[in-house]
Parts: C-alpha cells; structure tokens; sequence
C-alpha cells in the first residue's frame, strides 16, 4: 500500500491563485520524480470547530483559507529518496521566499496506509 505525506496550510484569499501556481510546479515536480499522486484541495465544506478543526489547526485567519493536500509515494523508502530529490530540484528554489502562505503554520506528516479500496 502506498505512503502518504499529508499537509494543511492557511493561504491569503488573494493570494490563491499564486499558490495553485505554486503547486502545480511542485505537483509536476514530486510526481517527475517518483510520486504516485499529487493533491491539492481547497477548503469547501470546513467549519470552525469548537475544540479542533483544519481551521484551528492553522491558526486561520478572517482572510485566509485552508489548503489540504497529500502525496503518495510507493513506500516509505520511495518518498525518502524521492524527497531528497525535491528538495535539491532547481525549479523550486527561491519560490518559498514569498510562499503564499506561511510555512511556520504548516501542519504535515507521514502516514502509513492502513485501508486502500
């Protein structure tokens, strides 16, 4: 079964169509270099729960909005490797100096699959 990678991010309303710009390099990026699937979705349906929520998560603010995306890779050792090369691919350097969105409240991790259907 595949491994993920998952993540939520706050993005500036104004600022979403820079970030769909964003992720679509990094999207062809990831999946260039081995990625299974590439995923970025925009909140719809997210209410702001009263304990936890995506929103509260992110500290989300009025003119924000969450971002929820996911990557899956062959397994865990794939990604490991797959990674590295991200991280070291040209096409992705500097972009993160303005990212439309703030990384300090990036909420990610790894996950092993546990169902598939």
């Amino acid at each position: 079964m595949p491994y993920v990678d998952g993540f939520i991010v706050a993005v500036r309303k104004d600022r979403i169509d820079e970030y769909k710009k964003l992720a679509t390099l990094a999207g062809q990026v990831w999946k260039e270099h081995g990625a299974l699937s590439y995923v970025e979705a925009l909140a719809d349906d997210v209410p702001y729960g009263e304990l936890t929520s995506f929103p509260r998560a992110v500290q989300q603010q009025e003119d924000e909005t969450v971002i929820f995306s996911f990557i899956t890779y062959p397994s865990r050792e794939a990604r490991d490797e797959i990674n590295g090369k991200v991280m070291k691919d040209e096409r992705l350097k500097g972009h993160m100096d303005d990212a439309p969105f703030d990384g300090k409240r990036m909420v990610y991790g790894g996950f092993q699959s546990i169902v598939e259907m």
